[in-house]
């Protein structure tokens, strides 16, 4: 994903890759693709419990009673980011205070 993120750079095009990468490696190496300025890493800050609750699938019900292996936050590991450029914090505020907070860096006077 982050090697296709960086043809859409390349090309001149703005980039919001959005999933799960458990990794500190591995998003690493998907910043070092990108010139310095051109990778903005958002840590959606979530417990697991409420990732549980707010699981309209049941994966993590599912990834707990066994039936789903390697499942981030379960039986696999998530190492948190240790130098986002961005976090929120999505158990305590409201999706909509969440955006602003996102997009309000980028906004133009």
């Amino acid at each position: 994903m982050a090697e296709a993120a960086r043809l859409f750079v390349d090309a001149g095009q703005i980039v919001l890759v959005s999933f799960i990468s458990p990794f500190r490696s591995e998003r690493r190496m998907a910043r070092d693709l990108l010139d310095k300025g051109e990778f903005i890493e958002i840590f959606v800050d979530t417990p697991i419990e409420l990732c549980m609750e707010r699981d309209p699938k049941g994966l993590y019900q599912k990834a707990a009673a066994g039936e789903i292996k390697n499942f981030t936050g379960i039986d696999s590991p998530y190492e948190a980011p240790e130098n986002a450029e961005l976090i929120v914090k999505t158990a305590s505020t409201t999706p909509d205070v969440l955006a602003g907070q996102i997009i309000s860096p980028f906004k133009t006077q």
